[in-house]
């Protein structure tokens, strides 16, 4: 299981966005530049922000820039907003396990509570980071400012 790298380009363009919004407009092909994908994927995933609140995108070369204080935005807010994850399940589980046999029968039974505490975890972590905590980090590692 891996989580699909449109994540962490999200949380990447989001730091582009703060880092350069007053030196630059920032645009789908600008972010693209620094996330090295094609500005589709780009455009996809700010439509995807957009429609969470996180962002707003000016049409045409306007640019782009952040709906809401950085310290307001979880990590997990930026996962929900760009994963497809379907009902809020993290682990897909296999359709049709064997009824016949005696772990297809039960595996549901042995796994759904372990992995939804999984899950749960790993949410309660992502809530405990905002964007600012990364934008922090960022200065640090870049010296922007």
């Amino acid at each position: 299981m891996q989580i699909s790298s449109r994540f962490t380009i999200a949380v990447h363009v989001l730091v582009c966005i703060e880092t350069f919004k007053n030196d630059y407009k920032v645009t789908s092909d600008f972010l693209a530049s620094s996330v090295n994908v094609n500005p589709v994927v780009i455009r996809r995933l700010l439509q995807q922000l957009k429609k969470a609140g996180i962002i707003n995108v000016v049409r045409g070369s306007g640019g782009t820039n952040v709906e809401k204080p950085l310290d307001e935005i979880t990590l997990l807010d930026v996962y929900n907003a760009v994963e497809c994850v379907e009902e809020g399940a993290l682990f897909h589980f296999h359709e049709n396990p064997n009824q016949l046999c005696p772990v297809g029968k039960n595996i549901h039974a042995i796994l759904d509570t372990r992995l939804e505490a999984i899950q749960s975890a790993m949410e309660n972590e992502m809530k405990s980071v905002t964007i600012k905590d990364v934008m922090n980090d960022a200065e640090k590692l870049i010296m922007i400012k």
